[in-house]
């Protein structure tokens, strides 16, 4: 879990605490995704609003992680929070991933046995 988690409402609008719950716990679990070193000083700002649209009342959920040499950023409005909530993680698992596959080395990592056993499958 992420440790430092920041969650505030925009403008009058107010995080009862069933959603700070939900949201630590969706935005908090990212950090498996996160490479080791970024873990230890990973830390989250959400920032909920509702919004007024012509069609109707939303709910505009941001996000921004701080990981080391990086700022990832993910924004949505939805007509519920806990919706725009669980699309903010998804986009921010993607860059995740990208981050992770940029500054993890995969140089060497592969075991000497299976390169063994993929030439030897490939001859065959």
């Amino acid at each position: 879990m992420i440790a430092q988690v920041e969650i505030t409402g925009v403008g009058a609008y107010t995080v009862d605490e069933p959603t700070k719950k939900y949201i630590k716990k969706k935005i908090g679990s990212l950090e498996r995704l996160a490479p080791r070193h970024a873990r230890k000083s990973m830390h989250a700002e959400v920032k909920v609003a509702e919004v007024n649209r012509d069609k109707g009342n939303k709910y505009e959920v941001e996000v921004n992680i701080s990981v080391p040499d990086k700022e990832l950023t993910a924004k949505d409005s939805t007509l519920n929070v806990l919706a725009a909530v669980d699309i903010v993680e998804a986009k921010l698992a993607v860059q995740l991933r990208k981050y992770k596959q940029e500054t993890v080395p995969h140089v060497g990592r592969r075991k000497l046995l299976a390169r063994f056993k993929r030439s030897y499958a490939r001859e065959q």
